[in-house]
């Protein structure tokens, strides 16, 4: 049982498949010489040279930027032998990636910015520049759910604060861009993996190439089955996707189709019962925090409420199911005389379901009969505890997306000015329905039974919480946003001002079910309002010389609550709406020499928000302060190369809502002061070996800084043995030491979340 991970689900890359022959998809070159830009390449791991399209209004390099970014080559990623697209994050300097969630419902958040919400409601998470989701903290539903990573990927792009305020919606903190392959380079690659010590098998493909001469093309997926990493006992693992483009090159510019299909299920990792004595967290005999989920082939069916008030059967066993159909249109045309016109449009059809099981309790010693499985019927003395099943069907989550651009370039007193006015709009619709029943279910996290209760149903006590949680939301979200870029550019300075306006519209209906047992017209709350603001980014880069460059940059934007503030304050218009803002002050130095480079920002966040949470119909509205300094590095020798990140934040509570001034001056939930990454590599001809070290200091689980959650650190390993120039051999260990790493607890301490155990993978790869 020692290779089995706790958490999340399958893998998302196939490292020899997706990571072996990375691609380039930039349309444009970098600002700097061939010769130059060679000799970076060569010299400079942290690829300061590398043109960025993420958070700019024009395409420059790192070195030129004066934004906090960070890119992944596919090679980079596989080092950190990742589990899902969340876990990627946890290797990028700056970002705070809570991937203990499974293969989805992660908590992301950048540097200064807090945690205080599921989800990631101030970084927006994207596909090739369009969100995935347009809000990143909807209840149950967050974009890293969709996003699955193979051999589809390009590279991934990462800007924390800076200009992500103003040239994305819903994004203050920062922008993760997961930006695919074009097919422009021909060939491809099919690959296999197996998991070693569990039940899960993965296949990969990808190809790419010509059509014709100013045609190309990219189709990559992949699919895997089995029981996956948990310890589920059944096949609980299940799915895959297929995505793919087309560009047509015009004498003018280029056009590209593309399309998404995604169909998958994973197991939900939701927090299991734990102990808290003194401020310190303790497992329970039985419980591995690192591998029980509580699903089992033992489970009745969970009978839910339709917000028809009809009724509708599910498997607790399928975990976290996801569906997708998308398809896009991006264009970019040169109109003569300095004019630039590109857009970008995306409709996807986006739904699933959302089980998991929660332990509303810690377990009860008592005597107990046994009412499912082959045991049903026989006595049982242990513990049991109250298992809640989130059962919440994601009806609709589909939105349309456009991002509308036209730039004219100036030349003046021997400099260049470029003005970018865009309109950006979105309609993301929210359809979901909320049920929570409750259980009495074995402690034990092997293939755990229901118990007997005054139910014929096995199992079943009632609706969870007091009935407070069947709910019917069916909302629509319509944004437009208006901007305006002016970037200024002579010999070694930049500098950049923009200014967004969005402005948002919420209609639709939200309903609680009374008593849990049905819908009723007078319970339903109406929506209707209007929201706006103003958000301002300015920001100055000067390049000293070819290695060595300053920056600095002030910014406001803004993150719009969505379903996180039903039921609390009126929505008809008629209250003041609550929204979140981050004000941030960054600068810093980019820098290189020989074959070390290095990428330092200071920041200082402030952060205004307010949160209702469902369950224990509590509203709060804090204000954070929070500041310290990021530093990305890599050094090269030889064969032998080494990146790195270490980013220390102090952070403070400096406002609550009345009742709750008791955290003011208290360090916000989850918020360690210490972070970092450590990756090294060597090539030794055919052999290519490398790993990563992820770690976190010590934090606290609750803004009342009660509840202790220790640092830790996981060492992940990479081996890849290349037999020919076709055909390759790969090894991927996650979490070598199996350590336990809780990354959230419940306030009264009676359950945690912890990432994965030991996960070990191997894989085959052939190229063509």
């Amino acid at each position: 049982m020692v290779l089995r991970t706790a958490q999340r689900g399958c893998m998302a890359a196939a490292i020899a498949a997706a990571f072996a022959h990375p691609a380039f998809a930039q349309e444009a070159a970098p600002q700097t010489s061939a010769a130059d830009g060679q000799a970076a390449a060569q010299a400079d791991g942290l690829k300061l040279e590398r043109v960025v399209v993420t958070g700019t209004a024009s395409r420059s390099s790192k070195m030129r930027s004066s934004v906090s970014v960070s890119t992944m080559e596919p090679e980079a990623i596989s080092l950190s032998a990742p589990t899902s697209a969340a876990e990627v994050l946890r290797s990028v300097p700056g970002v705070r990636a809570e991937s203990s969630g499974g293969e989805g419902n992660a908590n992301i958040t950048v540097r200064g910015v807090p945690i205080s919400a599921g989800g990631a409601r101030y970084v927006q998470m994207q596909e090739d520049g369009l969100p995935v989701l347009q809000s990143g903290d909807f209840n149950f539903i967050t974009p890293d759910s969709y996003v699955k990573i193979d051999g589809a990927l390009d590279h991934l792009e990462v800007v924390r604060g800076g200009s992500a305020s103003t040239l994305a919606t819903n994004s203050p903190g920062g922008i993760i861009n997961f930006i695919s392959k074009t097919g422009e380079q021909q060939g491809g690659n099919i690959g296999i993996q197996r998991g070693l010590g569990y039940d899960e098998t993965r296949y990969d493909f990808d190809y790419g190439g010509r059509l014709a001469d100013r045609t190309r093309f990219f189709i990559g997926g992949h699919y895997r089955s089995g029981e996956g990493q948990r310890n589920t006992g059944m096949n609980t693992q299940e799915g895959g996707q297929v995505r793919g483009n087309i560009t047509q090159e015009l004498a003018n510019g280029w056009i590209r189709l593309s399309f998404k299909h995604l169909d998958d299920k994973a197991p939900t990792a939701l927090p299991v019962p734990v102990r808290v004595t003194n401020g310190r967290i303790s497992e329970i005999p039985g419980i591995d925090p690192r591998d029980t989920t509580f699903y089992s082939p033992y489970w009745t069916r969970d009978i839910a409420l339709t917000r028809e008030n009809g009724k509708a059967s599910s498997n607790v066993n399928d975990g976290l199911r996801v569906k997708s159909d998308s398809f896009g249109l991006a264009a970019s045309f040169d109109l003569g005389n300095g004019i630039t016109l590109s857009d970008s449009f995306r409709k996807s059809n986006n739904s699933g379901r959302f089980l998991g099981v929660f332990p509303a309790n810690n377990g009860v010693a008592g005597n107990y009969i046994i009412a499912s499985g082959p045991d049903k019927g026989k006595a049982y003395n242990g513990m049991a505890f109250s298992a809640v099943v989130f059962n919440t069907s994601i009806d609709n989550a589909d939105n349309t997306l456009n991002d509308l651009k036209l730039a004219k370039t100036f030349a003046i007193n021997g400099g260049r000015l470029t003005t970018t006015g865009g309109l950006y709009t979105s309609l993301q619709k929210l359809g979901l329905t909320w049920n929570f029943n409750e259980y009495l279910m074995q402690l034990t996290g092997d293939k755990p039974a229901l118990l007997q209760t005054a139910s014929a149903t096995p199992g079943y006590v009632g609706p969870a919480f007091g009935g407070c949680c069947m709910r019917a939301v069916d909302m629509e979200y319509k944004l437009l946003s208006p901007y305006l870029n002016v970037g200024w550019e002579k010999g070694p300075l930049n500098f950049d001002a923009s200014v967004r306006q969005d402005r948002q519209r919420a209609n639709g209906s939200a309903n609680i079910a009374a008593n849990g047992l049905a819908y009723e017209p007078a319970n339903e709350q109406l929506v209707d309002y209007k929201i706006h603001h103003t958000s301002y980014s300015v920001g100055g880069n000067y390049q000293l010389n070819r290695d060595l460059a300053l920056f600095a940059r002030v910014s406001d934007g803004v993150a719009f609550n969505a379903d996180r503030i039903l039921f609390g304050t009126p929505l008809d218009g008629s209250a003041p709406i609550n929204i979140n803002t981050v004000r941030q002050v960054e600068g810093g130095v980019k820098w290189r020499s020989g074959s070390t480079s290095a990428f330092l920002t200071l920041f200082r966040a402030k952060t205004a928000e307010s949160n209702f949470e469902a369950t224990t119909q509590i509203s709060t509205a804090n204000r954070y302060d929070a500041k310290g300094a990021e530093l990305e590095a890599a050094w090269g020798l030889g064969d032998f190369r080494i990146n790195g990140g270490l980013t220390w934040t102090d952070a403070e509570i400096v406002g609550a809502a009345a009742g709750q001034e008791s955290t003011i001056g208290r360090t916000p939930r989850r918020q360690a002061r210490i972070t970092y990454q450590v990756a090294p590599s060597y090539n030794a001809g055919p052999l290519t070996v490398g790993g990563s070290v992820v770690g976190t200091g010590r934090s606290w689980a609750d803004d009342a800084n009660t509840i202790n959650m220790p640092a830790f650190h996981t060492v992940n390993l990479f081996a890849r043995y290349q037999f020919n120039t076709q055909l390759s051999l790969s090894l991927s260990v996650n979490n070598l030491s199996n350590k336990i790493g809780y990354t959230e607890v419940e306030g009264d301490g009676h359950a945690a979340r912890s990432i994965g155990g030991r996960a070990v993978k191997m894989g085959l790869n052939y190229s063509f």
